[in-house]
């Protein structure tokens, strides 16, 4: 082998090392940073790229996945996720306590990731794990465990605005679990047990309440209702009486009407008046402690009181008349009372006038005659 043919392979292989170690691929959503003779030359996108050999070389960046460091020669842009280790917080108002948190960031500017921080991820976890402290450390325990949303504002703030010279955006910041010691989580139990049973308590007292009032306003209503169905059902009988006795009154006035043409019309004698007269006594005479006087029987009675009146008024004139001067006196006619009381005295009782319903009217009273005798 001549020394042109060891020249020719040292160069072939020269010009294959070359290729190899100046063509690089990169991938979609990941940059490479470029350095040429130790300086920041230029980032290669995703694609195809030619490295001067032996001039241009990549530098790497050290990433965090799960908790191992990993170098590598492209820089990822997309979003990121990082998640940290529980660390021990001391609240506001001493209480120790482990908090886990995980950040979401993105790689905004590759080369400001690479030399304006020596590692990313270890400067990111050490900022987060401060910053977390220092805001815990102003909270009570009552507002770290109600607050999460505040926590993780401000903590995003921070760790946003000490990033952004990395060229890293932190986009959101969580915090994972919150585990207050034993101690305090008893307490807590114990706490929220009496809250509940406080809560129930307050429950059943208002709803007993409810219940009461609801009660209360349906005996109220209850009552007025049946005071007006009983105000309608006196309404409605009073009603009903009084059409019931308007109907018996029209009754009877139909029937007296009946009766008084049926009377007329069959032209009744007397035998027919007194048969119906002694059919209403017996109707009359049914019970008990009744007594009947009969018509002619008052008449008679009549007579004799009218007697007697004009006997006490002759009586009376007679004590204050002064006593005869002459015989003639004697032969003086009698006084017309002396005549009507004598007329009554003799006279038969008249007939008895008949009622529409067939009972005999009550005996008329005979004009009393005058206490004062009239001389002729």
């Amino acid at each position: 082998m001549t020394f042109v043919t060891v020249l020719f392979l040292v160069a072939a292989v020269v010009v294959g090392f070359a290729l190899v170690t100046g063509i690089r691929i990169v991938p979609q959503a990941k940059v490479m940073v470029v350095e040429r003779l130790g300086r920041f030359h230029s980032v290669a996108t995703s694609g195809l790229n030619i490295l001067i050999p032996f001039l241009d070389s990549p530098r790497p960046i050290e990433m965090r996945v799960g908790n191992r460091y990993l170098r590598s020669n492209m820089v990822d842009m997309r979003e990121q996720v990082m998640g940290f280790d529980t660390v021990q917080v001391i609240t506001h108002d001493n209480v120790n306590m482990e908090v886990g948190s995980v950040i979401y960031y993105q790689i905004v500017d590759p080369a400001k990731a690479l030399y304006q921080v020596e590692n990313l991820a270890l400067a990111i976890e050490q900022l987060t794990m401060t910053n977390l402290r220092n805001i815990m450390g102003g909270l009570t325990l009552d507002q770290t465990l109600t607050s999460r949303e505040t926590v993780n504002a401000k903590l995003r703030m921070v760790l946003d605005e000490a990033t952004e010279k990395w060229g890293v955006k932190v986009t959101r910041v969580e915090l994972r679990e919150i585990e207050p010691p034993q101690a305090i989580k008893s307490a807590m139990a114990k706490q929220m047990t009496a809250e509940r049973e406080r809560r129930a308590e307050v429950t059943k007292a208002e709803g007993d309440k409810a219940a009461a009032i609801l009660q209360a306003e349906g005996e109220k209503i209850s009552r007025i209702l049946r005071a007006e169905a009983e105000r309608d059902a006196e309404v409605a009988r009073a009603e009903g009486r009084k059409r019931a006795v308007m109907l018996e009154a029209e009754g009877k006035a139909e029937a007296t009407r009946l009766l008084f043409e049926a009377v007329h019309q069959g032209r009744a004698t007397p035998e027919v008046l007194a048969l119906r007269y002694m059919e209403t006594l017996q109707e009359l005479g049914k019970g008990d402690n009744k007594m009947f006087i009969p018509y002619e029987a008052t008449a008679a009675l009549g007579a004799v009181s009218a007697i007697k009146d004009v006997f006490n008024a002759e009586l009376g004139s007679a004590k204050q008349r002064p006593a005869p001067a002459a015989p003639a006196a004697r032969s003086q006619a009698p006084s017309a009372a002396a005549l009507s009381a004598q007329a009554i005295s003799r006279a038969p009782a008249a007939p008895e006038p008949a009622t529409l319903t067939g009972v005999p009217a009550g005996p008329a009273r005979r004009p009393r005659p005058s206490a004062e005798p009239q001389e002729d």
